[in-house]
């Protein structure tokens, strides 16, 4: 019997999750499964990127659905991750504090318009301060 993922059965739209075992298989070199990655950040303007089954992926993503955004999800293998880490800290830039990165890896991370915005953390703190709408105004995520 499998777990079925909590994306599918939201009543409202449903983000889109795209997972490594769909993308690329087991097996795969690093290099795929971070190529996979990177392709999908600058495919998207709103993606969230963290560990298969993680409740603050699931909380990330349902307040970005709550505003309207229809984020992708990709969900991180626990034998991928390392290899996602290392390969998204090398081509990543940052969104505001440059601490953060030192900081990282914490899943889940939110890439908006193709660059690092954050984490949990600061993807609440600035839903609170209001300066959430702005930024997914900017990046093409929101039209209103």
């Amino acid at each position: 019997m499998q777990a079925i993922p909590y994306g599918s059965w939201a009543p409202d739209a449903p983000a889109r999750h795209v997972s490594t075992r769909e993308e690329v298989s087991v097996s795969s070199p690093v290099s795929t499964v971070a190529a996979t990655v990177q392709k999908l950040v600058s495919e998207n303007a709103v993606i969230v990127v963290g560990r298969r089954g993680c409740c603050m992926s699931h909380v990330v993503t349902r307040l970005l659905l709550g505003h309207g955004v229809n984020p992708a999800v990709f969900e991180v293998d626990e034998d991928d991750e390392a290899a996602v880490v290392v390969e998204l800290r090398k081509r990543m830039t940052i969104v505001g504090d440059e601490s953060v990165i030192n900081n990282w890896p914490q899943f889940p991370v939110v890439f908006v318009g193709g660059k690092l915005f954050g984490g949990l953390e600061r993807v609440i703190a600035t839903h609170i301060s209001g300066e959430l709408v702005p930024v997914l105004k900017e990046a093409g995520a929101l039209w209103l």
